[in-house]
C-alpha cells in the first residue's frame, strides 16, 4: 500500500484500528448486523496470534499506526507490540510477565503441552469455540436499513412499548 502511494507522490500517514472479532459473515454494514451484537460476540474475539499476524502484515503493508477497536483487549495490544519490537526497539513492558510464543511452556508437566512451546504451533493453530453445536457462522440481520434511512435516527425519547413491539415483529420475520 505505501509503495502505491508513494509511486504517485501521496505522503500520508497510515493508521488502522482492527476490530478484535472474526466477522466473515458480516454483510456490508459490518458486525452490527450479526445476531451476536452487542453482547454476545465474545466467542469470536481473535487470538492473540492471530494480532501478532495482523501487526505484521499491517506493518508490511506500510501502516505506522496501529490502534484498537471493539474488540481488542490489552493482550492483543502487547501481541501486537511483541510482534513489532524489533522495529520498534524494545518489547512492550507487560510482557516481562511472560516468555514469548508459549516460551514458558517448555516447564509444564505434560510434554503435549510441552510441545506448544514454539511460534509454529500457535500460527498454526485453528481455535475451536468451545460451544457444543455452535454454528460457524451466523445469519446476519438483514433488515435492507442503510444510512441516511428514517429508522436509523437517534431518537430523543426512550422508544415506546408499541415501537418495540413492531420491531420485535420485523426482528421475528427476517
Amino acid at each position: 500500500m505505501k509503495d502505491a502511494l508513494d509511486e504517485k507522490g501521496i505522503e500520508c500517514h497510515l493508521m488502522v484500528q482492527p476490530l478484535g472479532f472474526v466477522t466473515p459473515d458480516c454483510n456490508r454494514q459490518g458486525f452490527i448486523d450479526l445476531p451476536e451484537f452487542p453482547f454476545g460476540l465474545e466467542p469470536r474475539i481473535i487470538t492473540r496470534w492471530e494480532a501478532h499476524a495482523f501487526a505484521r502484515r499491517a506493518y508490511e503493508m506500510g501502516v505506522r499506526y496501529i490502534g484498537g477497536c471493539c474488540g481488542i483487549e490489552p493482550y492483543h495490544t502487547r501481541a501486537m507490540a511483541e510482534e513489532l519490537s524489533k522495529e520498534r526497539g524494545f518489547l512492550p513492558v507487560a510482557s516481562e510477565k511472560h516468555g514469548l510464543w508459549g516460551a514458558g511452556l517448555k516447564m509444564h508437566t505434560k510434554p503435549w503441552v510441552r510441545a506448544r512451546a514454539r511460534p509454529e504451533y500457535w500460527k498454526n493453530l485453528k481455535p475451536a469455540s468451545g460451544r457444543p453445536y455452535c454454528s460457524s457462522l451466523s445469519k446476519p440481520d438483514a433488515w435492507g436499513v442503510t444510512a441516511g434511512t428514517e429508522e436509523l435516527k437517534q431518537k430523543k425519547d426512550e422508544t415506546t412499548q408499541k415501537e418495540l413491539e413492531a420491531l420485535y415483529s420485523k426482528a421475528d420475520k427476517n
